[in-house]
C-alpha cells in the first residue's frame, strides 16, 4: 500500500496536543449550539466525537477548520491558533465534508488536479499523489469518469481523496463511513487506522457507533452542546457497572441448552443470536463455580465451545448514559 501519510516531523510527539479546544462556546441567535468545551487532541491521534443530530458535532468541525469564526473561547490547531492564523492552519488539514461538493461534470482526475494545485502543488506533485491515493483507496478504475455517472459511496472516497492530496498532518472527518456500502466501509476504517499509525491526526465523527468503537483511540461524548465525557473505549466502559454475566460463544451448537438455566447460580440464560450464549448469574452467586457447572452442561449436551468472557457494556450503552436524560428532556 502506497503511503498517504504525512512525512515524518522532527521533534514531533505523539503525546504533545496537535488540537485544543480551551472554552469554546458557539450560539446562533438564541440557540447554543457548543457551550464551554474544552479538548485536546494528542498528534497521531484517531479521535471519535459522537452525539445525537443537532449536539454541535458539525459546528466544532467548522471552527476548526475556519469555516466559521465567530465563536468564544481558544481554539489552535498544530501552535496555530483559529482564526487569526487560518492560512497556516489550512496548510495542515484535509477536510471531508458530510455531503460532499463536486461539479458534476468533471472527471475524477480533473476535479482533484484542479484541488490539488488550489493547495499549492505542483503539476508534478498533483499526478504522483493523485496515482498514488486513488490506487490506495480503489478508486483507479474511475479516475476519468465524471462525477455524475458515479455511486454516492465513490463519490464519497473521491472526497477523501480531495481531502488527503497535500499529505494533511490533520484530517477532519464529517460522517466519512456514511452511505458506504460494508466492504466499502471496512476498506475506508483500515485505511483511518493506518493513516493515525503513520503520524496523521484524525478528528472524525460518525452516528455509526460500531465504527467509531473499531477505529478510534479516544472517544468524546457531545450532547446538547456539551461535552459529557472523553476517553478510551475502555475508560468509558468503565463508568458503567460491570455486567453480572458470561458471555459464552459455541462453535457447535446442539440446541440442547435449554435445561441449564435451573443451575443454581444462574438467574437467566439466553441466545441473542445463532452459537451464542449469554448466562446472567444471581448477584449473590460463586461465578467461577456456576460457570463451571454450566460448561460442563453445554459440554455434556453435545456442545462445542470456542471462548468465555466476560460480559462487559457496549458503545452503545455508554452512549445512552451520556445522553439518553438529555434527549428526553
Amino acid at each position: 500500500m502506497a503511503s498517504v501519510g504525512p512525512p515524518t516531523l522532527k521533534n514531533s510527539n505523539i503525546n504533545s496536543a496537535f488540537v485544543t479546544l480551551n472554552r469554546v462556546s458557539k450560539s446562533y441567535g438564541n440557540l447554543l449550539a457548543l457551550d464551554n468545551i474544552s479538548l485536546r487532541v494528542r498528534e497521531g491521534e484517531v479521535f471519535g466525537y459522537i452525539g445525537p443530530n443537532g449536539a454541535g458535532k458539525t459546528t466544532t468541525m467548522k471552527i476548526l477548520i475556519g469555516l466559521l469564526s465567530d465563536f468564544q473561547g481558544e481554539v489552535y490547531v498544530g501552535g496555530y491558533r483559529m482564526p487569526t492564523q487560518k492560512d497556516q492552519v489550512h496548510r495542515l488539514l484535509g477536510y471531508l465534508p458530510q455531503t460532499v461538493a463536486f461539479q458534476e461534470w468533471r472527471t475524477v482526475d480533473n476535479a482533484l488536479r484542479t484541488l490539488g494545485r488550489l493547495s499549492g502543488l505542483g503539476e508534478r506533485e498533483v499526478n504522483s499523489r493523485i496515482t498514488d491515493i486513488l490506487g490506495v483507496l480503489g478508486l483507479l478504475g474511475v479516475r476519468h469518469k465524471k462525477i455524475v455517472q458515479l455511486s454516492g459511496g465513490t463519490i464519497q472516497k473521491v472526497g477523501l481523496a480531495q481531502a488527503l492530496l497535500h499529505n494533511p498532518r490533520l484530517l477532519v472527518l464529517d460522517e466519512p463511513l456514511a452511505g458506504l456500502d460494508p466492504a466499502s466501509r471496512y476498506q475506508l476504517k483500515q485505511i483511518i487506522t493506518k493513516l493515525g499509525k503513520d503520524g496523521t491526526t484524525i478528528f472524525f465523527s460518525s452516528h455509526i457507533l460500531s465504527d467509531v468503537q473499531d477505529v478510534a483511540t479516544r472517544i468524546g461524548i457531545l450532547s446538547r452542546g456539551r461535552l459529557k465525557q472523553v476517553g478510551t473505549l475502555d475508560e468509558l466502559k468503565s463508568q458503567l457497572p460491570a455486567r453480572n454475566a458470561v458471555e459464552i460463544v459455541l462453535s457447535h451448537d446442539s440446541g440442547k441448552w435449554q435445561g441449564l438455566k435451573s443451575v443454581e447460580g444462574v438467574s437467566n440464560l439466553e441466545q441473542p443470536s445463532k452459537g451464542k450464549l449469554v448466562v446472567h448469574l444471581d448477584g449473590e452467586a460463586d461465578a467461577d463455580e456456576t460457570i463451571h457447572s454450566v460448561i460442563q452442561g453445554l459440554i455434556k449436551s453435545g456442545n462445542r465451545i470456542r471462548s468465555v468472557i466476560p460480559s462487559s457494556p457496549t458503545l452503545d450503552e455508554v452512549y445512552l448514559k451520556y445522553v439518553e436524560g438529555d434527549e428526553s428532556s
